[in-house]
């Protein structure tokens, strides 16, 4: 099983630079086992081009490299205590996508503005406080994934229903049934970013999309009864 995982984590892991959501090696993927026992991650600092599905490190849920010949991504403990805190999420994807990006470094939420976001975040997408010097000195990974947690606990936010955030300053994190999904999420997060911006700029004054416009999206792709195109892995 973990043969396999590290397949499609690999796969997924290239996808970031074919959906140009990475410079360089700016980005990783991690994906979880069903038993949640582990997870796999990309390898810190290796080029896509010369990454193989072996490459991949194994993780426990104690933060624990199990197998692998290289060290994990340094973001690793941020997936860590993503998959402790949001128990339903099967894999994670970061990348410094520039649009995506730029809200960060703007301190500003994407907010919800047309129907493309609806379809995939149901509202805002939130823009994460920084950490503070304290926070940062103390173990800035740990802590980038609690204040990640700290911000949807407090704003009450479904993660399974904004499947994302961006990090202030810093750039942005998706989330997904598997780490597919998050790639997929991710791509959609940083178009979304890039219309919002296009908007803002014709119209500085532009409103959110109405709640119930935002329902009707999301609900008739994720609801009980959705019925909005059939499920399929991006190549």
């Amino acid at each position: 099983m973990l043969e396999e995982l590290k397949k499609k984590v690999y796969d997924a892991n290239m996808l970031l630079p074919k959906y140009g959501l990475v410079t360089f090696t700016w980005g990783n993927v991690s994906g979880i086992d069903k038993e949640r026992k582990y997870f796999v991650i990309k390898p810190s600092g290796i080029e896509y081009d010369s990454l193989t599905p072996d490459d991949m490190v194994v993780m426990d849920l104690e933060g624990n490299r199990v197998e692998g010949r290289y060290n994990p991504s340094s973001d690793t403990k941020t997936h860590l205590i993503l998959y402790q805190n949001f128990e339903n999420i099967g894999g994670i994807v970061h990348t410094h996508s520039p649009y995506a990006t730029g809200f960060a470094q703007a301190g500003a939420d994407i907010v919800c503005m047309g129907t493309t976001q609806c379809d995939y975040f149901c509202g805002d997408i939130p823009c994460v406080r920084h950490l503070t010097k304290e926070e940062l000195d103390e173990d800035y990974e740990l802590n980038t994934g609690k204040v990640i947690v700290e911000t949807f606990r407090k704003r009450d936010i479904n993660p399974e229903y904004i499947p994302g955030c961006i990090c202030k300053s810093h750039g942005p994190f998706c989330w997904g049934e598997d780490a597919n999904t998050a790639v997929h999420n991710a791509v959609v997060m940083e178009e979304v970013a890039k219309m919002n911006l296009f908007a803002l700029t014709v119209n500085p004054n532009a409103a959110k999309a109405p709640q119930y416009l935002k329902d009707k999206h999301f609900l008739r792709k994720h609801g009980k009864n959705a019925y909005y195109g059939n499920q399929a892995e991006i190549r």
